[in-house]
């Protein structure tokens, strides 16, 4: 079964007042919000990875404190939220696959195929990414609904998982329609 996975499009990384902002990140929002549509229009499920840190997260030892659990910043933007047939998996480090519930929810969905999009390209979605292909699974990423924070850094990762055997692909279909 295909599934989409929306990786961290939270507060504190795609908007300008987030705690950890990239900037020009919030431009992802509407793509990322028009593909969680046309999953949920198809049928497909939406996996939406979030951080969900406590205060004194190991992590903030290298990044500045973002996605304390229960704050603003910690939420993902209402247009890249759905009714239904989106699963919300919590992770307390950069790799999707941290989250005890990851694996188990992609054996329950019978994932084989992933379509992978979110930020940023050099941290989070690459874990997913490469991570996702190591599990033997398709994966695609969505090339136009991705955001570095470093673009060199990023375009080294999208090498790494064309690469590794990866499918880098366009947005299936006009925004402006979804």
């Amino acid at each position: 079964m295909k599934v989409f996975i929306d990786i961290d499009t939270q507060i504190d990384f795609v908007f300008p007042a987030g705690a950890l902002y990239a900037p020009g990140a919030e431009r992802v929002i509407p793509k990322v919000a028009a593909l969680n549509r046309y999953a949920a229009k198809h049928g497909i499920p939406v996996i939406s990875s979030v951080c969900a840190h406590t205060e004194d997260a190991g992590e903030f030892k290298v990044w500045p404190p973002h996605c304390i659990v229960d704050t603003v910043g910690q939420k993902k933007p209402a247009a890249t939220l759905l009714a239904a047939g989106q699963y919300i998996v919590e992770k307390n480090e950069l790799d999707i696959f941290s989250s005890a519930e990851f694996v188990p929810l992609l054996e329950r969905l019978d994932a084989d195929e992933c379509s992978v999009y979110g930020v940023l390209t050099e941290y989070c979605v690459k874990c997913a990414i490469l991570g996702l292909l190591k599990t033997g699974r398709k994966v695609k990423l969505f090339t136009d609904a991705i955001h570095a924070l470093d673009p060199q850094a990023g375009a080294a990762v999208i090498a790494e998982f064309v690469a590794a055997g990866g499918n880098l692909v366009p947005l299936p279909f006009d925004l402006q329609e979804e």
